[in-house]
């Protein structure tokens, strides 16, 4: 095999090195009764994907924030020959391929934002962004796979429209911003999408989506049918009291120690109020934010957090609950609770639809390789997916992350400072989608 370095790697780094490793490796990845085009067009694209992952990579951006992303993607989709959209919800980019035969109407999601998180990878290509999230200075990191996400989807891109001549059906390419949330008093993320919408013209039959995932390894691709990931809704507590200074505290009301006395007595919330039997329940506090001197005693802390279930009822449950605590348990302090539960509308249930989930996974299982694609249990993690899931038929998987031989259990998760893409994954994830909507395009089940 010829390989072909992207101009801006040159031959003698280690950056190359890992180039050549991975494009030697995709092979592996091609399984028994994958498409011919699918391997074809993996050895062909993997270079540019990885060179765009590493791009994106080293200049993240946060929720609807990402003009550099959203125009380096929108550039390259017209470079294909796509009518692009751009602008959606803040900074989405759309587009539609439209085949040179009749068929099908599906839609592929990636989501393109970062995380306010200082990254500590190592990498030669590490991000050093900052930006400014609640009023405070962060870093701004990929910690969550999203620049995975957008390259392969811009590489899929690339290859459908390579082979549009004999392409059955239309595509709708959906390039989404702030999936972790917008900045607060803004609108965005997939619900703005269909607000603004990118359903009502073009109505897709499926809608299908991916996600690295730190706890799978490598090579593996994980799948659920139905419910698969869960409802998530933040909090936001903010406990008053009456500031005075330290050395008096019986001279006012001491926000802090009611605030931590909040946070102990919502943790029965999940292991008494809650029959966690039927489906799992997660309460988590994520931040804490009161006091600026050592010596005084604040006027109020605010409390935030996350709320995680599956099942409606107990999901309403446990908004009750946690109002309650807050009120009651600062009252027996003397303090008062402002308790937003939820402060803003939460991410549904990611309901993956069990006849597509039943037609694709030999789809991954061709791509992937049997005994490499594996059924996940449920994920406390949320997406918001789940909104275009609603609308339509939705199918969406899982490609593993963590390197081979590394026990993805304890290796750093999504979300952390240190997580780490094994980059082999993106010649899987690439593959799979592919293979996945040529499967679903030519009615291959």
């Amino acid at each position: 095999m010829r390989t072909l370095l992207p101009a801006s790697i040159p031959t003698a780094t280690p950056l190359a090195a890992a180039l050549v490793a991975l494009l030697s490796a995709s092979s592996a990845f091609a399984a028994d009764g994958a498409r011919a085009e699918v391997d074809a067009q993996a050895q062909r694209l993997q270079p540019k994907v990885l060179a765009w992952r590493r791009d994106i990579h080293q200049h993240p951006e946060l929720g609807n924030r990402e003009v550099r992303t959203s125009k380096l993607v929108a550039d390259h989709l017209r470079r294909l020959g796509m009518e692009v959209m751009t602008g959606i919800a803040t900074t989405g980019v759309v587009a539609v391929l439209k085949g040179g035969k009749p068929g099908p109407r599906i839609a592929l999601r990636a989501d393109m934002d970062a995380l306010p998180v200082t990254e500590r990878s190592g990498l030669p290509f590490a991000s050093k962004a900052t930006s400014t999230f609640r009023g405070e200075t962060v870093g701004v990191m990929h910690a969550c796979g999203h620049d995975a996400h957008t390259s392969i989807l811009m590489g899929v891109a690339e290859a459908l429209a390579a082979m549009k001549a004999d392409l059955p059906g239309e595509i709708l390419f959906v390039f989404q911003p702030a999936e972790e949330g917008p900045p607060d008093g803004e609108e965005g993320g997939a619900e703005e999408m269909l607000k603004q919408g990118i359903f009502r013209d073009f109505k897709p039959e499926a809608v299908f989506g991916l996600h690295v995932f730190s706890t799978l390894n490598a090579g593996k691709v994980g799948y659920r049918s139905g419910p698969t990931m869960a409802a998530s809704d933040r909090f936001n507590i903010v406990i008053k009291g009456r500031q005075t200074h330290g050395s008096r505290p019986w001279g006012g009301v001491d926000p802090i120690v009611a605030a931590a006395d909040v946070i102990g007595s919502a943790q029965t919330i999940v292991s008494r109020r809650q029959n966690i039997s039927k489906q799992p329940v997660v309460v988590s506090f994520g931040a804490i934010k009161g006091g600026i001197r050592y010596n005084i005693i604040p006027d109020q802390v605010e409390l935030i957090g996350t709320i995680r279930t599956f099942d409606e009822g107990m999901r309403q449950a446990v908004f009750k609950d946690l109002v309650n605590v807050a009120e009651h348990v600062s009252a027996a302090h003397g303090a008062t609770a402002v308790a937003q539960v939820p402060d803003t509308k939460g991410n549904p249930v990611t309901v993956n639809d069990p006849a597509l989930t039943a037609k694709m996974v030999p789809s991954l299982q061709r791509a992937a390789g049997e005994g490499n694609v594996v059924e996940m249990d449920l994920n406390m993690g949320a997406e918001d997916f789940s909104f275009y899931a609603r609308e339509v038929p939705g199918f969406f998987f899982f490609v593993g992350a963590t390197p081979q031989g590394q026990d993805p259990v304890k290796a750093p998760s999504n979300h952390s400072p240190e997580f780490f893409l094994d980059e082999s994954a993106l010649d899987v994830g690439f593959r799979s989608m592919l293979q996945v909507t040529l499967d679903y395009l030519h009615g291959r089940a």
